[in-house]
């Protein structure tokens, strides 16, 4: 488990600096306002920007409108994709170029 949890670890920390080319990616209507990434939760009927916001700095993020939140990139992923943990860390270093 622990082991689990520092590969996830490092999956955040390389893709961190590239949170705003993944956000793109994988909620391309989004917007940055301020310190944060606004968009369309495709998760479900969302019709306007501002429940579902990404922390640009941490990566931390959440939907108020359904209480939905996660601390990292890899849950991000994982939650709009709708893939388990270990997928999501695979796509997002597919993303940034990436090692494991």
């Amino acid at each position: 488990m622990q082991g689990d949890m520092d590969y996830f670890a490092r999956v955040h920390a390389q893709a961190l600096p590239f949170l705003t080319a993944i956000l793109r990616r994988v909620l391309p209507q989004g917007k940055i306002m301020g310190h944060e990434y606004v968009a369309l939760n495709p998760r479900r009927i969302d019709s306007a920007l501002g429940s579902f916001k990404i922390n640009l700095q941490t990566g931390r993020w959440a939907d108020f409108a359904v209480n939905a939140s996660g601390g990292d990139v890899t849950s991000l992923v994982a939650y709009v994709l709708c893939l388990p943990q270990s997928d999501a860390a695979k796509a997002v270093l597919r993303m940034i170029g990436g090692a494991p």
